[in-house]
């Protein structure tokens, strides 16, 4: 399933308070940037955000599932989805939102061949 351009100007819309919102489509789905920083996915329709073991348990508890680019089969990467009543609520979007901008903006660099380089 493809994602609208209505749902992903939905997003845009609720997430521009936050700063700068660049959405840019990618293999099916779309990679969401607030101010340069890569933090969120779309993929059908579904927004996800970045989580780790700061924010996951937030998610579980609200039954979101995690992110899986191949099905329920593949590996589940560590974005997980966002409920409708937090897209919904503003101040609960801000908040999930900057936690997962703030795990995104930590999170360590990469060299070209994969390796940690410390940021």
């Amino acid at each position: 399933m493809s994602i609208s351009d209505e749902y992903l100007q939905y997003v845009r819309e609720r997430l521009e308070p936050l700063g700068q919102i660049t959405i840019r489509k990618m293999f099916g789905g779309a990679g969401v940037y607030c101010d340069g920083v890569f933090f969120a996915v779309i993929d059908s329709n579904m927004l996800y955000f970045k989580v780790d073991d700061s924010n996951r348990p937030d998610y579980e508890e609200s039954g979101a599932m995690p992110f899986r680019p191949y099905g329920d089969e593949g590996y589940a990467m560590s974005y997980y989805e966002v409920p409708a009543d937090v897209l919904e609520d503003n101040d609960l979007l801000r908040s999930w939102a900057n936690k997962a901008i703030s795990i995104a903006r930590n999170k360590p660099a990469k060299n070209d061949k994969g390796k940690l380089t410390g940021k």
